[in-house]
């Protein structure tokens, strides 16, 4: 899990997370879960209920992510297994806004502290196949939300893969956006941070996770036999070169370097 930031944000982020446990009449409990680079402070709550404050520049807070959550609570069927959203409050406060999100609080915990999955990952048959179903209900959603931006992929694939690659994306469909492994809740599936979710290349979450998992072979192996089918098409194929663009990216500022190796034999059989 990401560790606390600075002392003057944790300070910050603490004195606003008990100012919105005021507003919304609840009773936080001691332990807390920071979010990535500190822009996220979580704590339990009192009544099975868990309590997100986000922070952000006050200038940047009308992004995409901003308002993510509120709107996969409307958009996203109750089939897809994730924490309900009950309440949203928002404000800012000098040269930071902030936004409380009160939802549900999952049962069991992230299979993961990091985007990686662990060296054993013991999950039953249910949960593998639940997540399938939970991805093809998403991939369905209707949506204006971009998540993965062609202009970017123009960039990105061309600066990490060399050159001569097909920046153009086959086809387009809904995703999570953000799968990583912490933020998938075992032994009983649940789906957490939807901040990002929106318009992708079809077959990212998907790519996601088998690129994710190349480290630990074994999860590979599970990952490529719940979505071998679209992880080889064309689409697939297109959108697992999109991701190892973004994990080789996450290497030259040091991340995930485990998955260094494997990967670069991954790109280099997806551009002969």
């Amino acid at each position: 899990m990401p560790s606390p930031p600075d002392d003057a944000t944790v300070k910050r982020l603490r004195r606003a997370h008990q100012h919105a446990a005021g507003l919304l009449s609840v009773e936080v409990e001691h332990s807390e879960s920071w979010g990535w680079e500190g822009k996220s402070l979580s704590k339990p709550v009192v009544g099975n209920l868990w309590l997100r404050l986000a922070s952000s520049r006050a200038e940047k807070a009308e992004g995409s992510t901003w308002d993510g959550t509120e709107l996969a609570e409307k958009a996203i069927p109750f089939s897809v297994p994730r924490p309900r959203l009950h309440t949203v409050h928002q404000w800012i406060d000098g040269a930071f806004a902030y936004r409380a999100e009160l939802y549900d609080q999952f049962r069991g915990a992230p299979v993961s502290k990091g985007p990686l999955p662990p060296e054993t990952l013991h999950l039953p048959d249910s949960w593998w196949t639940s997540l399938r179903s939970a991805l093809a209900v998403v991939s369905a959603v209707p949506t204006a939300r971009v998540a993965v931006r062609q202009e970017r992929l123009r960039w990105a694939m061309p600066q990490f893969l060399g050159t001569g690659v097909n920046t153009d994306v086959p086809e387009w469909t809904t995703a999570h956006a953000d799968i990583q492994w912490s933020n998938l809740v075992g032994p009983e599936l649940c789906i957490l941070d939807w901040e990002r979710w929106g318009l992708a290349p079809l077959g990212y979450d998907e790519a996601t996770l088998h690129i994710s998992s190349l480290a630990v072979p074994e999860v590979a192996k599970q990952v490529w036999k719940l979505f071998g089918p679209v992880l080889d098409s064309p689409a697939g194929r297109f959108s697992q070169l999109v991701v190892a663009s973004e994990y080789v990216q996450g290497m030259q500022r040091g991340n995930n370097l485990e998955l260094e190796a494997p990967l670069r034999e991954l790109i280099a059989r997806l551009l002969e």
